[in-house]
C-alpha cells in the first residue's frame, strides 16, 4: 500500500521494480489524481481509493504504510488486525501514546514482521559507521552530532504540513534521534533534553508552534550526549550528516555532501553538487529497506531493530518539540521517568 506523496510514490516503485521478490498488487491513495498517475506508472498494481477495501486484496501478504503522519498509526493497526505484515514510515504517529499502540497490536500478532522506515538504518555509510564504533574503532562513544538539513522550498509544502507533522522534531529529526539511539544503544535512558528554534525564512509557522531551525540537545544516563539540527533553509541541496565522537576518535558520515564525483574547477572557484532532496541521498538505502523487509516476511528472519525503539524515539522528539515552545529544559530520572524539578 502506497500513498503517491513523493515518499509514497518512491517506496511503490521500489517495491514494483526494483524489489525481485515482491509483487506489488495493491495500493491505496485517496486522490484521484494519484490513482491517474499510479494507472501509468504502476500498470499490473489495483489501486484503490478505499483503504479497507485494499486490505481485502486477494494475495495480500504486507503492507506499507507511506500516508500523512497522522494516518500512520490508524492503518498500521488495521493492517496488523487483517494479519498483514507492515512497513511503516516514520514517525509511527506524532504522539507517544498512539505509536505504542502500534507496538501493542504487534505484540499481539507475533508471526507478522512489523517495522518502522528509518533510512539511514540502511545506508551503507551509516552501517559502515556503526560496525566501525562496535569494533573499538574510536574507543567508547560519547557525543554523536546529527543533522538533517532540507533545501529550501519556497512553495510553503512545510508551513501547510507543519500543522500535522508535530514538529521539526518529531518529523525532521526523528531520523538523528533514531541514529542516537542506534550508536549509543537503544535501551540509552535520557537525563535531560532542551531546545530552542528560530523562523528565520518560513515565519507563517508559528502558527503551527515550529520553526524552520531547531536546535536540540540531548543528555543520556551514563556520560553520553546528542546533539541535533535541523534545517529548512539549505540554499544548496540536501545535507544530512552525522558524527560520532569517541575517546579514541570519531566517525564522519556525509560531512562533505556530493551528489556525484564530478568536481568542477572553473574560474569562480572548485565546486560541487549535492543531492536537492532527502530521497537523492538515500535513494539506495529505501532499496535495501525494502530488500530486507520483503526478505524478512518471506523468510522470517528477525528485523533489523525493534519495534520498540520508533516509539522511544517519538518520546524525544515530542520532549524537544515542547522544550521548544515552553523554553524549559526537561528532566528525567535513572529510570527514564519524568521528573518536574531537576536533580540535584
Amino acid at each position: 500500500m502506497c500513498r503517491s506523496r513523493p515518499h509514497g510514490r518512491r517506496h511503490a516503485l521500489n517495491f514494483a521494480n526494483r524489489t525481485p521478490r515482491a509483487d506489488l498488487v495493491a495500493a491505496f491513495t485517496p486522490d484521484p489524481k494519484e490513482k491517474a498517475w499510479a494507472a501509468t506508472a504502476l500498470p499490473n498494481t489495483t489501486v484503490y481509493l478505499d483503504y479497507d477495501e485494499m486490505l481485502k486484496h486477494p494475495g495480500l501478504e504486507a503492507v506499507v504504510v507511506a500516508t500523512v503522519t497522522t494516518a500512520h498509526a490508524e492503518q498500521a493497526i488495521k493492517a496488523i488486525e487483517a494479519d498483514k505484515h507492515v512497513l511503516c514510515e516514520k514517525p509511527l504517529s506524532t504522539s507517544v501514546e498512539i505509536s505504542q499502540s502500534v507496538v501493542d497490536a504487534a505484540a499481539k500478532k507475533p508471526h507478522l514482521k512489523v517495522m518502522c522506515g528509518f533510512s539511514r538504518r540502511f545506508d551503507a555509510s551509516y552501517r559502515a559507521a556503526y560496525d566501525r564504533m562496535d569494533q573499538g574503532a574510536i574507543g567508547r562513544a560519547s557525543i554523536l552530532r546529527s543533522q538533517t538539513c532540507d533545501k529550501l522550498d519556497p512553495s510553503g509544502f512545510f508551513v501547510a504540513y507543519a500543522e500535522f507533522s508535530g514538529g521539526i522534531f518529531v518529523d525532521c529529526n526523528i531520523h538523528d534521534i533514531d541514529l542516537a539511539l542506534w550508536y549509543f544503544g537503544q535501551d540509552s535512558i535520557v537525563k535531560s533534553v532542551v531546545a530552542m528554534g528560530i523562523t528565520a525564512v518560513q515565519p507563517e509557522l508559528r502558527r503551527h508552534k515550529d520553526v524552520d531551525n531547531g536546535v536540540g540537545i540531548v543528555e543520556f544516563w551514563g556520560g553520553k550526549i546528542a546533539y541535533f539540527y535541523s534545517s529548512r533553509m539549505m540554499a544548496a541541496g540536501q545535507h544530512d550528516m552525522t558524527e560520532i565522537i569517541g575517546t579514541d576518535g570519531k566517525l564522519a558520515v556525509n560531512a562533505n555532501p556530493q551528489g556525484t564525483l564530478l568536481e568542477m574547477h572553473e574560474p569562480q572557484g572548485v565546486r560541487r553538487e549535492i543531492p536537492g532532496d532527502y530521497y537523492g541521498r538515500f535513494e539506495h538505502a529505501f532499496v535495501t529497506e525494502a530488500h530486507e523487509f520483503t526478505a524478512a516476511c518471506l523468510d522470517n528472519t528477525r528485523l533489523p531493530f525493534k519495534l520498540s525503539g520508533a516509539v522511544k524515539a517519538v518520546e524525544i522528539g515530542c520532549a524537544l518539540q515542547e522544550s521548544l515552545n515552553s523554553g524549559k529544559k526537561i528532566y528525567f530520572d535513572e529510570t527514564g521517568r519524568r521528573l518536574e524539578a531537576p536533580k540535584l
